[in-house]
């Protein structure tokens, strides 16, 4: 079974979802993929762990990084799922791109390499955004490539962490 509560950001009304494993979507209203894996059958509830994401996203958005974890539960394909554990990876702060995560990803299933394209659909369709910070993966050159919550909301989280961006370009590159 799948629940759902509310947050309130400063960039706008946050769905959160969950079932018995840990969070399962995070999502700003009207977002491209909106709730994509949220089952059709859930429930508002309120659940530990949406009161944990809750203090975890206010301390976020008072421009401070959390130091906790939540539990966390990815439903997406296998593939996206490896996306999805490297992005939590990235610092807070910091940024990296689409094709570092595929050299990674290529590493590590010992292929000679893997599509950055292919990293960018699963980056895009990351069902826990913030949390899983997509936000921070930015075009081989430094620019703001998309973001699924739209493009002024991945510049906000960028400078709320403090990233040195200048229009459409990430000075900051692992």
């Amino acid at each position: 079974m799948q629940y759902i509560n509310h947050y309130h950001s400063p960039l706008g009304e946050i769905l959160l979802a969950a079932d018995e494993i840990g969070l399962t979507g995070l999502w700003f209203e009207r977002q491209k993929y909106f709730a994509l894996h949220l089952h059709h059958t859930h429930e508002e509830k309120e659940l530990p762990v949406f009161d944990l994401a809750k203090q975890w996203l206010d301390i976020y958005f008072s421009g401070q990084e959390p130091d906790f974890t939540l539990p966390l539960h990815f439903t997406g394909t296998p593939f996206q799922n490896e996306v999805w554990e490297i992005l939590r990876t990235i610092p807070y702060g910091k940024t990296t791109t689409y094709g570092k995560i595929a050299k990674e990803l290529a590493v590590k299933k010992g292929r000679p390499h893997m599509s950055a394209q292919a990293v960018g659909g699963a980056v895009g369709r990351n069902a826990i955004s913030i949390i899983v910070p997509c936000h921070r993966v930015v075009g081989a050159n430094g620019s703001l490539t998309g973001y699924a919550g739209g493009i002024e909301k991945k510049i906000a989280l960028l400078q709320l962490e403090k990233v040195n961006i200048t229009v459409g370009f990430s000075s900051v590159i692992l």
